[in-house]
């Protein structure tokens, strides 16, 4: 009997070990396939830190939006950011709340840094995009030095979002995913 309450328990830690794990990359790949898609406009990739393991940081221009109701916001409280797409194509943040609203309105959770009456300002979930090592360093020299020479149209992340769940599917430079524009300039650069 002992024997058996052992194999059951270790059969049931074996299968918690492979769910969890399993669970996440489902609800991923279900966001990417059934989600919305946001573009986020960034900011100078960070150049202070450039490569810890294999990926690259990132900075957003979505940093704040319109306090809906009279909440008390503190340093690291989650907040429910609502968005929308703009003219040109870009997620907008409409609305923030500590508390879940009763609306369609897609929406991701993001980190609280600052707080007045009617505004607060936000830290993004999605600020790593994983590259392969060779190509994570010179991704963040290139597109810091284009953004230095004003050199791009445009450089945003793509972010899926489906309920309370964003995944950062990939970064476009120029609208050229990063790996295709850093391979691209490295070639250009080789033959100059």
């Amino acid at each position: 009997m002992n024997k058996f309450l052992i194999i059951g328990v270790f059969v049931v830690m074996v299968v918690a070990q492979w769910f969890v794990p399993g669970k996440m990359i489902l609800n991923q790949e279900a966001t990417l396939s059934q989600g919305t898609a946001y573009k986020f406009k960034t900011k100078p990739i960070d150049p202070s830190d450039p490569l810890r393991g294999k990926y690259i940081a990132l900075r957003y221009d979505m940093n704040k939006a319109l306090l809906v109701g009279n909440q008390n916001i503190n340093w690291d409280d989650q907040v429910y950011v609502y968005l929308e797409i703009d003219a040109e194509g870009f997620a907008i943040a409409t609305k923030a709340s500590k508390i879940k609203l009763d609306t369609e309105q897609d929406y991701i959770l993001a980190t609280a840094r600052n707080s007045n009456t009617d505004t607060v300002f936000f830290n993004l979930p999605f600020t790593r995009f994983y590259m392969e090592e060779s190509k994570a360093l010179p991704a963040e020299i290139l597109v810091r030095q284009a953004n230095r020479d004003s050199l791009l149209e445009n450089c945003y992340g793509l972010v899926y979002v489906k309920e309370n769940v964003a995944v950062l599917e990939n970064v476009f430079v120029n609208n050229t995913p990063i790996k295709e524009y850093v391979a691209t300039e490295l070639k250009k650069n080789a033959s100059e």
